[in-house]
């Protein structure tokens, strides 16, 4: 299955980083599948930064500058199928100025101090889905059996890299998530879109009763809705290993320190056009890897990935086309997470708390699930919980 797509074509790719690496006619093989086997005998590229890790559980991050399908076929941990979890946020062809140092960078090169390369965004639609087939089916190929791919991808491309994944690659699909924010772009013409798609897969081959992939849910649980709203006492006395009152996150996600990452949040990089939060890639990151896990992010853009993996003790590879893109990463990865931890355990909630006495409130409120605001019972609930049925 991963043998033999690429090859020595891709040298050619090389000269023009935005041109897509031609697939052989009637292969019936994934496009930078096959890494270990036939791809091009390239040395093991140097990496542009190596930032180690602080703490304990400390782990040295590795970033390389320079078009993702070059790279990965290139690197030990990709032919070796040594990754564990892929997390991927590609350009999404909109014609984005993903690297906002344009202007100084084109100076500086016009004075022969460095080269000037900047990403082409707005490239023809054939030619994106070709080049999207070839850095998924690399990283594909760099993944363990059993290892996760994450990819972060706007409507007008999700069916395309479902259909491509789950049928191409035989990866299972393990849940299509989606990325909710309130502050979406304004239209008129249609509804206003305010999310992005989060699609897990898993590689096959890893054996186990879930397909021998990691899932550890216990660091990321949410106050289940039953606790915190409708204070359903059930919920105290689960059958399913959660522990009281807590459950594991919806495939919808959004709540406090979800939103997009703009003007003045405290998370926001300058010169970046497009930034995730760190509550994202944390939730990501926690129950889908380990500690020590090889984690591979192919468009290192504001290092989001780089910063939460390396904060958890992950070994990190990153690759950014943009040199002052893949700079500005680096400098953050060495300052660390903004608001590590902050988003786990944040109830989602979007009902106020039903009425409850105060022994309902204070046993509720001693498993860290009581919902803010509730209104004692003979109190006036808030008119948006009436009639509402509980949701998990």
């Amino acid at each position: 299955m991963w043998a033999g797509a690429v090859r020595s074509r891709m040298t050619r790719a090389a000269a023009n980083p935005r041109k897509p690496i031609t697939r052989r006619s009637g292969s019936g093989e994934a496009e930078g599948a096959g890494v270990r086997d036939q791809a091009v005998r390239s040395e093991i590229p140097e990496p542009a930064y190596v930032v180690e890790g602080k703490g304990a559980g400390a782990a040295k991050a590795r970033v390389y500058v320079g078009d993702c399908r070059r790279i990965l076929a290139a690197l030990p941990e990709v032919r070796e199928s040594k990754v564990d979890l892929v997390f991927a946020d590609p350009p999404f062809n909109w014609s984005r100025d993903y690297d906002r140092w344009k202007a100084a960078q084109a100076e500086r090169a016009a004075r022969g101090v460095e080269r000037y390369e900047t990403w082409d965004d707005a490239i023809p639609r054939e030619d994106y889905l070709q080049f999207t087939r070839e850095w998924i089916g690399l990283c594909a190929g760099g993944l363990r059996p059993g290892g996760a791919l994450w990819i972060n991808i706007p409507d007008d491309t999700a069916a395309e890299i479902v259909v491509y994944v789950k049928n191409e690659l035989k990866f299972e699909m393990v849940n299509w998530c989606i990325w909710h924010y309130r502050f979406g772009q304004n239209r008129t013409g249609s509804f206003i879109n305010s999310k992005v798609h989060a699609l897990y897969f898993c590689k096959p081959g890893g054996g186990g009763g879930i397909g021998g992939r990691t899932w550890d849910p216990s660091l990321i649980l949410e106050p289940s809705d039953r606790a915190s709203t409708y204070f359903d006492p059930r919920t105290l006395s689960k059958s399913d290993g959660m522990p009281a009152g807590k459950r594991v996150p919806m495939d919808v996600w959004y709540g406090k320190y979800w939103g997009r990452i703009q003007g003045n949040n405290k998370e926001r990089r300058g010169n970046h056009d497009n930034q995730l939060p760190e509550a994202y890639l944390e939730r990501v990151i926690l129950s889908t890897s380990r500690e020590g896990d090889v984690v591979l992010d192919p468009f290192l853009g504001s290092g989001t990935t780089a910063v939460v993996a390396q904060h958890y003790g992950r070994r990190f590879i990153g690759c950014e086309f943009s040199a002052a893109n893949a700079a500005s990463a680096v400098e953050r990865m060495r300052l660390g997470p903004d608001r590590p931890g902050k988003a786990l355990g944040q109830p989602t909630a979007i009902f106020q708390a039903r009425a409850a006495s105060t022994d309902v409130e204070e046993r509720f409120g001693a498993t860290g699930t009581a919902g803010r605001g509730a209104k004692r019972r003979g109190g006036r609930a808030g008119a948006a919980g009436r009639g509402a049925k509980p949701g998990g």
